[in-house]
Formats: structure tokens, C-alpha cells, sequence
């Protein structure tokens, strides 16, 4: 018995000696990303690190060319910036003799970016899409950005006396901002779907933009 219980304890010899060392969270195989034990980081460098984070992502959206980007780190800061942005800019403006306060407005923007953004991405689930939930959110949210582009321009435009020609190069840039927006969604999703369902993942994606840009061609109030 005593012999049974000294092979049971001779692998374990040692085990308690030595220093407890914990491993390096420097990213040594991509030494451009953040490192993520950030206990001891100051705050202004955590701020600063996530702002330039999605800085990089804006400018991936504007030139669509690594698919993978917006899907190895999401995060929800650039659409909440996005829409928050764009609900202030389009409340309040549907008509010129509007007596609310444009409350209804503001909330429509976020029901229409956030639930529309979800519905999307449970139809590309259910069309067997091989991302996860918030990574096609966050997807959708990014790409927002031309069309927040084409709001700021149009509101430019809506300073100026209006007529067909303001209208029409309004239009225009709004329809621009739509065949971006869509188009860069496409880029970053369109691997994530089967190639005989790609067009019914498109439709849904390409209404949403559609329906978002509209409110930037209705917005008139300057």
C-alpha cells in the first residue's frame, strides 16, 4: 500500500515550489494591437487607444478592402456615435410649422437604426450566417458612416434658397451615401452567407439603408 501511494505523489513532486508567474498580455504575434490587460493604464490612454480604434474602423468603412476588420473586434462605440449624431441632426425636422419639440423624430432614428440593424441581422442568422450577433451589428452600425456623410453635406445645402437643382444634387448624394453604405456592408458580410442566399441577405441590408437615407432626402429644415 505504502508503495502504491508513492507512485501516486511522485508526478506532483515539486508542484508547489517556485514563483507563481503570470504571462505577458503583449501581443508579440500582432504587435499592433492593444493589449488587453489594461488594469494599470491610465484613463486618458484607454480613451485615446478606443477613439483611435474606431477612427480605424471609419476609415475602413470609407475604403472597404480587409472583409475581416470590422468582424475581429467589434464594438458598438462608432454606431451609437453614428446614430445619436444623426437622430440630433434630423429632429425636429419634417415640416417647416412643426410645433413639437422633435422628440418623435429623435426616437425614430434610434427605433429604425437599432431595431432595423437587429432585424437584418436575425434574417442573416436565420439564412444560416456564420457571424455572430453583435459582430453584424456592429457591421451595419459602421457603415452608417456615408450616409451621416451625406447628411452633413445635404444639411449644407439646406442653408442655401432652395431649388430643383439644390434638390436633385441633394438627392443625388443621399442616393450616394445609400450605394456606399450598402456596398461596404456587402464587403464585410458578404462571406458570412452561402453563395445561393447572398441575394436574400442583400435586400434587407439594402432596405435599411434605403429607408435611412430617405429621412436624410426628407429632412428639411435648416
Amino acid at each position: 500500500m505504502d508503495h502504491t501511494k508513492l507512485e501516486m505523489y511522485d508526478d506532483v513532486e515539486g508542484y508547489l515550489e517556485g514563483e507563481m508567474s503570470v504571462p505577458s498580455s503583449k501581443n508579440t504575434q500582432n504587435p499592433g494591437r492593444p493589449d488587453f490587460n489594461t488594469l494599470d493604464e491610465p484613463v486618458k490612454e484607454t480613451i485615446l487607444r478606443d477613439v483611435k480604434a474606431v477612427g480605424v474602423k471609419f476609415s475602413h468603412v470609407l475604403l472597404p478592402k480587409e472583409k475581416k476588420t470590422l468582424l475581429k473586434e467589434w464594438d458598438l462605440w462608432g454606431p451609437l456615435m453614428l446614430c445619436t449624431f444623426m437622430a440630433m441632426v434630423l429632429q425636429g425636422g419634417s415640416t417647416a410649422d412643426d410645433t413639437n419639440d422633435g422628440g418623435p423624430e429623435f426616437v425614430e432614428v434610434f427605433v429604425i437604426v437599432w431595431i432595423g440593424s437587429m432585424i437584418v441581422t436575425l434574417n442573416s442568422k436565420l439564412l444560416g450566417g456564420n457571424i455572430s450577433f453583435f459582430q453584424s451589428v456592429c457591421v451595419l452600425g459602421y457603415c452608417l458612416l456615408p450616409t451621416t456623410i451625406a447628411l452633413i453635406v445635404c444639411r449644407v445645402i439646406l442653408l442655401f434658397d432652395q431649388s430643383y437643382l439644390l434638390f436633385f444634387i441633394r438627392f443625388s448624394v443621399s442616393m450616394g451615401g445609400f450605394a456606399w453604405a450598402t456596398y461596404a456592408s456587402m464587403i464585410f458580410l458578404g462571406d458570412s452567407q452561402k453563395p445561393g442566399r447572398k441575394l436574400l441577405a442583400v435586400y434587407p441590408i439594402g432596405l435599411f439603408y434605403f429607408i435611412i437615407s430617405w429621412l436624410v432626402i426628407s429632412h428639411t429644415a435648416s
